[in-house]
């Protein structure tokens, strides 16, 4: 018997997932650390006991639970009552009248993961999850490969756990995520690479070292958190879909997951099934899942990454074909967007709607924005925009693009020279946009 299946056999009866499937030739296994199909090389996904889900969770027992990602315990790959619970999930879902104001929409909603606890991006979410699972499957220390927040979030929920921690990073990350990775006291490993190169080097260490690594051999049961945006949503709308959501794209599996919680919910009979149209955003500098989507073709072709979007420089994403199939099939979009407009679009949702959020979240907004003025976005849809991670994390990104604070004297005619000054420079701010 091995460690997955004595710990599915010692723990709650009331876990509801029942093992691994590939998802390319349907292969299964058993709920243990692995990630890749023997026999094609597929992704392995979580099998669950849908008709057990469907008989037992209520809309009634999710609001029950607690505050947090844990209230959707049963959907999640654990088998554990006591899971890891750091306060993750159920972040605000904001009614951004402003920004639909300006950008000509009538219902638009703001999924703000930019506030998600304890790291402050969605990531949080996901290593919950995975962190819950490798300490079930007898895992004592725990790593990632990151482009920064899955690094935050793996060493800030390892430190509650009492797991140790290495995490590996590029090296030319933004100096508030190397921080805020570093202040949990975790090994550091900073690679003088790309995160496609950081990915690889984990693989192997993963291979010699026995680790769990969060997103390569617990990437089923990690990837598996994602979806609890989606339940969230669906739970926020009042059990009901939206019409329309744009996600930022790394990898892919986001936007999978997403799609993943949705379907779930309505197979268990939780909300009423309805087709919801997906839209992802890239930042051009890399989009290789964009430019699949846009050549048509049914295959990803890696790049090199070069943008300032770090958090999504995924140049090889692992689930890319999987997004672009999900895009075609609900009649959405893949998009890419300049790195000016990145930095355009963390502006506008500030000024808009008082969230600062970091490059992945302005390529969202700023690809919801080029969408609209496409016409792929009907102003009547209800839509919903997934922000998830917080700008105090990439301050860099902004610099020398947002003015500077006026500098006075502690005087009154300073201050009224100051102001004047202010409104003057606001007023041919506005001219330049009229011309």
């Amino acid at each position: 018997m091995t460690q997955a299946t004595q710990t599915l056999t010692q723990s709650s009866s009331s876990a509801t997932f029942t093992g691994l499937k590939c998802k390319e030739c349907g292969a299964e296994y058993e709920a243990k650390a692995i990630h890749v199909c023997e026999f094609c090389f597929g992704p392995l996904e979580v099998m669950y006991d849908y008709s057990a889900l469907a008989r037992t969770v209520t809309r009634e027992t999710i609001q029950a639970g607690p505050n947090s990602i844990w209230r959707y315990r049963p959907f999640l790959p654990v088998t554990t009552d006591t899971p890891i619970d750091v306060g993750t999930g159920m972040t605000p879902l904001l009614k951004a009248n402003r920004l639909a104001r300006r950008l000509g929409l009538k219902r638009l909603y703001i999924k703000n993961d930019a506030v998600n606890m304890p790291t402050l991006s969605f990531k949080d979410r996901v290593v919950s999850v995975a962190l819950t699972r490798a300490r079930e499957l007898g895992f004592t220390t725990v790593s990632c490969a990151s482009t920064g927040n899955l690094a935050n979030s793996t060493a800030a929920i390892a430190a509650h756990a009492g797991l140790d921690c290495c995490v590996f990073i590029p090296s030319d990350l933004e100096a508030g995520k190397v921080l805020g990775t570093l202040i949990y006291g975790p090994t550091v490993m900073a690679v003088q690479g790309n995160y496609d190169q950081v990915n690889r080097l984990c693989s192997e260490v993963a291979n010699t070292h026995g680790w769990g690594f969060v997103n390569i051999n617990l990437r089923p049961y990690y990837s598996e958190g994602s979806k609890t945006l989606g339940y969230e949503v669906a739970e926020q709308l009042g059990w009901e879909l939206p019409d329309h959501i744009v996600a930022p794209l790394a990898s892919g599996s986001l936007f999978t997951k997403i799609y993943k919680g949705f379907q779930e919910f309505a197979k268990v009979g939780l909300i009423e099934e309805k087709a919801v149209r997906f839209s992802g955003a890239q930042a051009e500098g890399c989009s290789p899942i964009a430019q699949a989507f846009r050549e048509g073709r049914d295959f990803i072709t890696p790049v090199k990454p070069s943008t300032v979007a770090k958090s999504i420089a995924i140049g090889n994403p692992a689930d890319g074909v999987y997004a672009v199939d999900i895009a075609r099939k609900t009649n959405g979009n893949i998009e890419s967007v300049t790195d000016q407009e990145i930095i355009e679009g963390m502006k506008l949702l500030a000024e808009t709607e008082g969230i600062f959020t970091e490059t992945a979240g302005g390529t969202t907004i700023a690809t919801l924005k080029k969408l609209v003025e496409a016409g792929k976005i009907d102003p009547e849809e209800t839509t919903v925009a997934y922000i998830t991670g917080n700008g105090l994390k990439t301050q860099e990104a902004v610099q020398g693009c947002i003015g500077q604070p006026l500098t006075i004297e502690p005087k009154l005619d300073s201050f009224e020279r100051a102001l004047e000054r202010s409104r003057t420079l606001d007023r041919l701010e506005w001219q330049e946009v009229l011309v």
